[in-house]
């Protein structure tokens, strides 16, 4: 596959695999065995960026916890050394509470817990999962640069944080990379961000580029509105009246996709990557077929002619409430 470069010299695979569904948020975790089974056939498929959290944590058919992190150590463990391995911490759910620690301790803390249920000596990059109101962004890139200094992380980054705080955090100590959810559906932060991590050279990843598989079409996903483990229930996109609101750029990517002998799924990734040479997306699948599909959209051409048909459709999408 393609490789791109986060930050100044992070090498990775132009689309990354973001492993969350596999544990959390989609419903029952995918069993452990088929689930290792499709995090190293996306390695064999040219994959080379992983994307877990501490934070993604869900359950088994049979009622045994699922930890992300875990699974996906223990998947990547015949290539460790061929991959880049991205987890985010400093954010847990305890008693379904989502908590928030970035103080130096809870970081800390956080680290050394990724690194032995990763099981591995180093994390390449390391990202806040999402700041803390109660902590400078200076003080958790002075820890930062203090990881990378013990060898504990490589890399660091940002996710789901606004222009100031990255600011004010790439002073102190570098950023590889921030991640943040961006897809034709959810471009709200792009216009304010894309600029400032141009001209810091930092990287962006961009989760659920697919808007959860919305952007897929005919392969959306059935979802369960009332499965409290499927968190897909809650977004506008997947009820009725989004779907409607979403309806011309959907049919548009169909005639797209149909034009070029792609898939819904490749359009929408191939819109991804035109808008940024430094941009990364990491959809996610249970399905080798999708895994597949998903890695041949860095061969999928859009023409400057057709990315501007396609943004004056979404330009009359109201995004902000889509996920």
């Amino acid at each position: 596959m393609q490789k791109r470069i986060l930050g100044q010299n992070l090498s990775v695979s132009a689309i990354g695999y973001g492993a969350m569904g596999l544990s959390h948020a989609y419903g029952t975790a995918v069993e452990k065995n088929e689930a290792i089974k499709i995090i190293r056939t996306a390695f064999e498929q040219g994959y080379t960026l992983f994307d877990t959290a501490a934070l993604y944590v869900g359950q088994y058919a049979d009622g045994a916890t699922a930890i992300n992190e875990a699974l996906v150590g223990e998947a990547i463990k015949p290539f460790r050394d061929q991959i880049v391995l991205a987890t985010k911490g400093g954010a847990e759910f305890h008693d379904s509470k989502l908590v928030i620690d970035g103080s130096p301790e809870g970081l800390r803390k956080s680290v050394e817990n990724s690194l032995r249920q990763l099981d591995v000596e180093t994390i390449d990059l390391y990202y806040q999962h999402m700041p803390d109101p109660n902590v400078a962004p200076e003080v958790v890139a002075d820890l930062m640069g203090q990881l990378i200094k013990e060898g504990k992380i490589k890399h660091w980054g940002i996710s789901n944080a606004g222009v100031d705080y990255i600011k004010r955090a790439d002073d102190v100590t570098k950023v590889t990379a921030v991640q943040d959810r961006f897809s034709m559906l959810a471009r709200r932060k792009s216009e304010g961000l894309f600029p400032t991590l141009e001209k810091r050279q930092i990287g962006f990843v961009a989760y659920s580029p697919l808007a959860s598989g919305f952007l897929t079409n005919q392969d959306r996903p059935k979802i369960d509105q009332h499965n409290k483990l499927d968190f897909r229930g809650n977004m506008h996109q997947f009820t009725e009246v989004g779907t409607d609101e979403a309806q011309a750029i959907s049919s548009l990517v169909t005639q797209l996709a149909d034009e070029k002998q792609a898939s819904p799924a490749q359009i929408s990734l191939a819109w991804v990557l035109k808008q940024r040479p430094w941009i990364v997306p990491i959809p996610g699948t249970s399905k080798e077929k999708r895994l597949i599909e998903n890695a041949d959209a860095v061969n999928i051409q859009l023409s400057d002619d057709e990315i501007k048909q396609m943004n004056r459709l979404l330009d009359k999408v109201n995004y902000d409430q889509f996920d």
